[in-house]
């Protein structure tokens, strides 16, 4: 689930009346402004490099490398980007409350990160690099962990379900096995596994559904995961 998803038209969306390169739309030179700029590179489906993309905002390699971290440190800051993104446009328009919205909201989402064209385009390129970002604890999967913590917590809170595990516990338990499966096909299978990731879901999610009445009493006790989401 984590680490690569992007709007699910794959297209980025220049601001209105403005012109020049992605990094200076962005208000300036800067972390955010090489972020906007490699972000717009990566909806295109174009390679990040560090050396065009340092003139392009018009400074140096190593202010930019200040600025940002490793090439690699960037992808992944893009990406849990994109992640976000894509993620805020999956929850439009998903009803159902409980583990029955999580599991519809999760299903939207993956297939969106799947059938995204800038992904498939970065991943023919750099498979390998892309599966070490989107598997190992980092960026990626703290993003992700944090707006699935949300999400559950919002339902505890409005006494739709319960948690057995501190939230966060949970949300990062689901991450790690939806990403297991979406990305099994860069793993030596044949195709991303959305179905086999859902029922796995299910499972850790059907413990919430009994004894919802109870959630106000559990959300205080589960209620850290935003506070504590990296």
């Amino acid at each position: 689930m984590n680490g690569t998803p992007v709007p699910p038209d794959g297209r980025a969306r220049p601001q209105s009346g403005t012109s020049g390169p992605p990094g200076r739309r962005a208000g300036g030179a800067g972390p955010a402004a090489a972020l906007a700029a490699a972000s717009a590179h990566y909806l295109r489906g174009e390679p990040i490099d560090m050396s065009a993309l340092a003139a392009e905002l018009g400074v140096g390699r190593a202010t930019l490398y200040r600025w940002v971290g490793s090439r690699e440190q960037l992808l992944g800051a893009v990406l849990a980007e994109m992640t976000e993104r894509t993620y805020r446009v999956s929850t439009r328009g998903v009803g159902g409350s409980g583990p029955e919205r999580i599991l519809m909201l999760l299903d939207r989402f993956m297939r969106a990160v799947v059938d995204a064209e800038p992904l498939k385009a970065f991943t023919e390129r750099e498979p390998r690099l892309f599966i070490r970002l989107a598997t190992m604890p980092g960026t990626i999967e703290d993003r992700c962990t944090e707006l699935l913590t949300e999400e559950l917590q919002a339902e505890i809170d409005r006494g739709a379900m319960r948690a057995p595990l501190p939230t966060r516990t949970l949300a990062q338990a689901i991450v790690r096995v939806a990403d297991s499966f979406m990305y099994a096909h860069y793993l030596g299978g044949n195709r991303p596994e959305i179905d086999q990731a859902l029922e796995v879901v299910e499972l850790l999610l059907r413990p919430c559904q009994s004894g919802a009445s109870g959630a106000g009493g559990d959300a205080g006790a589960n209620g850290r995961g935003i506070s504590e989401a990296g």
